[in-house]
């Protein structure tokens, strides 16, 4: 009686640990196992970005890679202006002008139910992932982000609203990272471009090259932050870095056939960074693909996405 007893006690505690171990190994999670951090910084040209002292940038840079050949405008016609409507719309959702149909600042005419912001993406796979997003031009919390659990928008208005809004995003972004335990950060900062409209789009500037400067010391605050988290040696951040397009004159519009409108730059940071072909053709539909590659996140063909997961392997 007890070998019976005893062999059905050891058959129990094996089924146990058999279904513990496949429940651990289960492939439909409901988390990302992986961590992006997102940063928009708008309206920065790419030389400029290499004139100003940029600390946390040349850190970042330094643990992955910078792309200075970026296009805002895809190898098909699309239409749209060289503003940031369309910008940060091809930026979120990863297809160009012709698909998300945001041609200018209007947002009339938009597509974006049949092509969403990349956190629906996120959402639609992990549907307990945590995502928040950090905007202080209030069209892209109005007609792009979608699915965000900490959604923060300060409208602004003129070079020294976005400035202390700059700050107060970046403090209020800093503080989601550390106490609370997201799995996507979108962080988006409006001060260079406001600057650059106010006094200039150009790295001879000094106010324009001071804002990228400024914009830096936030970026560094966000990454500290990122560092902070107990578990942060476990998460696999990636960090994302790019702009909507840049200038010239006090202005960026109409400027299809302007290498310092369309060309600017990509930073892809951190230990999942594989890639160091710098001739790589790279293009602003590119960042939401690779954050969502790096989220572990299964592309389907039938989205008709853009771009391409960048520096980093694809599923």
């Amino acid at each position: 009686m007890n070998t019976v007893f005893n062999r059905l006690t050891a058959f129990a505690i094996v089924a146990v640990s058999f279904l513990h171990t496949a429940a651990a190994q289960d492939p439909i999670a409901q988390t990302p196992r992986n961590r992006v951090l997102i940063i928009g910084i708008d309206g920065t040209r790419r030389d400029a970005l290499q004139r100003a002292q940029t600390p946390n940038l040349d850190a970042l840079i330094q643990r992955g890679q910078l792309w200075e050949n970026t296009q805002i405008l895809g190898p098909r016609e699309t239409q749209n202006d060289t503003v940031s409507g369309p910008g940060w719309t091809s930026f979120l959702t990863g297809v160009w002008a012709d698909k998300h149909g945001i041609q200018d600042n209007g947002f009339k005419g938009n597509n974006i139910k049949n092509y969403p912001h990349l956190f629906a993406r996120v959402r639609a796979q992990y549907t307990d992932a945590q995502l928040g997003s950090f905007v202080d031009w209030k069209p892209i919390d109005k007609y792009i982000v979608s699915e965000a659990d900490k959604r923060v928008c300060h409208e602004s208005h003129g070079a020294e609203a976005y400035t202390a809004n700059d700050q107060r995003l970046t403090d209020e972004a800093t503080e989601y990272i550390r106490s609370s335990d997201p799995h996507a950060v979108m962080v988006y900062l409006g001060a260079v471009d406001e600057t650059g409209h106010a006094h200039g789009f150009h790295p001879s500037v000094p106010h324009y090259i001071r804002a990228i400067e400024t914009v830096d010391g936030h970026v560094g605050s966000l990454i500290k932050a990122m560092k902070s988290r107990r578990r942060y040696e476990e998460e696999n951040w990636l960090v994302l870095l790019s702009t909507d397009h840049g200038g010239q004159g006090t202005g960026h519009g109409g400027g299809r056939n302007i290498p310092e409108i369309r060309q600017t730059w990509l930073i892809v940071s951190g230990d999942a960074v594989i890639n160091k072909d710098k001739q790589q053709p790279t293009y602003l539909v590119d960042l939401s693909v690779t954050a969502l590659t790096h989220l572990g996140v299964k592309i389907d063909p039938q989205w008709g996405l853009d771009g391409k997961p960048v520096g980093i392997k694809s599923n």
